[in-house]
């Protein structure tokens, strides 16, 4: 029988997933990673993208993480995210007005830059998720 990868998603408000599942992939900061049962241990800066969950039957399950982290060890992924949001949750319209929004934003000093690259990537995530997601 295959080993199980227990997957707890949480975010500020409360615990969305705590179940066994086959794999999950991650939108890590500097990239995607995977993460199977028996993986080396770990801790990574999530980014702001599409988590997928395999489950046993080969279903897939997408949600948008708003950044946060990942934590990996015996056979455990907690993941702590500022929002998880399913499929039909992210409207890309809007998501495409506040990217329009972030990018023309005038900036004056490096918080403010900073900031608006973050909310850049955050809509470019949102944009991307939502078209995934139809």
């Amino acid at each position: 029988m295959a080993r199980d990868l227990r997957l707890i998603l949480v975010t500020p408000e409360r615990t969305l997933l705590d179940e066994p599942v086959r794999s999950i992939t991650l939108p890590l900061f500097d990239g995607m990673a995977g993460v199977f049962p028996g993986r080396a241990p770990m801790v990574g800066r999530l980014g702001y993208g599409t988590m997928t969950v395999y489950d046993h039957s080969g279903e897939a399950r997408h949600f948008f993480l708003d950044g946060g982290f990942v934590q990996v060890a015996d056979d455990t992924a907690s993941v702590l995210t500022n929002r998880a949001l399913k499929k039909g949750e992210v409207d890309a319209p809007e998501a495409s007005e506040k990217l329009a929004e972030a990018t023309m934003r005038i900036t004056r000093g490096e918080q403010e830059y900073e900031a608006r690259a973050k909310d850049q990537a955050r809509y470019r995530g949102m944009k991307a998720f939502a078209a995934k997601a139809k």
